[in-house]
């Protein structure tokens, strides 16, 4: 998969869980490769355009050990049921080396599962998943890193 492919499928993905939940389900959402041990924003949508790729190592808190820890597969997912504010609510594994981060910058993962829509939230989320599985987000040494809305 392109990122431009992973781009659009992000945006729908995005658009559904909202609209699923009612509201905002995640305002911050970032496609980073973590290849060469060098974090790199290939695509971020969200409030702090400056401070994302600065605070980004703070802001993995309880996902740090999950995602740096090499057990996921392209396509797994993980939540934190204790991210709060920039504190990331989760990541999705998009191919070799790159994720995507979802963050909701004003509540908490808890607040938000507590609605009851949250789990008609999860479907177009647990799609994204399998679209990852199935065709996984290949980054080449060649691409120009960026930061631009999704």
């Amino acid at each position: 998969m392109t990122l431009d492919e992973a781009k659009n499928f992000i945006r729908n993905c995005a658009g559904q869980m909202n609209s699923r939940y009612g509201r905002t389900v995640f305002d911050e959402w970032a496609v980073v490769s973590l290849a060469e041990n060098k974090a790199r924003v290939l695509v971020y949508y969200g409030p702090r355009n400056d401070d994302f790729l600065k605070n980004f190592v703070k802001d993995l808190g309880a996902l740090r050990a999950e995602l740096l820890g090499g057990r996921y597969g392209d396509g797994d997912f993980e939540f934190s049921r204790h991210g709060a504010g920039t504190g990331f609510e989760s990541f999705m594994v998009m191919g070799p080396g790159a994720y995507l981060i979802c963050n909701n910058t004003a509540e908490s993962m808890e607040s938000i599962t507590k609605n009851p829509r949250w789990l008609s939230a999860q479907v177009p989320f647990a799609e994204l998943s399998d679209k990852m599985r199935a065709d996984p987000l290949i980054v080449s040494g060649d691409t120009q890193f960026f930061k631009k809305p999704l």
